[in-house]
């Protein structure tokens, strides 16, 4: 299958930025603000967009991952287990306006399984999605809030976000 970059380096800055803009423009309250990476690639995006809502606001932002792996509905149609990450959520979701940030958002059925594990640490106020890459072909009433490209796909086709991250030790 041909392979096409559809966003570069510079666009995926572009779109988080853009992102980070709404995020501030829509928020009522920016210290109830956190955010929750779902373990793959939603992970490093949210980490990023953290740093680019401080750079706007000038206030750290909390940011956790969350790993969804047992509140899966596919669990039993899988012919490998499947292999559970680390959940970090160093906050209380209690009360707080929670952005799940995912790299690809297909069916929804990821972010439905991160709305049930979420309320196993609390129960947030406000829950709002936030994806790099949307693709289309919802099989659940789920949209995101925040999307940094819109991309028409076939279902046979495949989305992959990656990602070059620099550490500086």
């Amino acid at each position: 299958m041909k392979q096409t970059c559809v966003m570069d380096t510079v666009a995926m800055d572009r779109a988080l930025t853009r992102m980070a803009h709404e995020i501030v423009e829509r928020s009522e309250d920016l210290g109830k603000i956190a955010l929750v990476g779902i373990q793959g690639g939603g992970v490093r995006l949210a980490q990023r967009l953290a740093a680019k809502l401080q750079e706007i606001t000038g206030k750290a932002v909390p940011c956790g991952m969350l790993d969804i792996t047992m509140h899966r509905d596919d669990l039993s149609l899988r012919k490998k287990p499947p292999v559970a990450r680390q959940t970090n959520i160093q906050f209380d979701v209690t009360g707080r306006h929670i952005i799940f940030v995912d790299d690809v958002l297909y069916t929804g059925r990821s972010t439905r399984a991160a709305m049930s594990e979420i309320t196993d640490f609390g129960r947030p106020a406000r829950i709002q999605l936030a994806v790099l890459v949307d693709r289309g072909h919802r099989e659940l009433p789920i949209r995101a809030d925040y999307v940094g490209k819109n991309i028409p796909t076939s279902k046979e086709q495949k989305v992959r976000v990656l990602a070059e991250e620099v550490i500086v030790e």
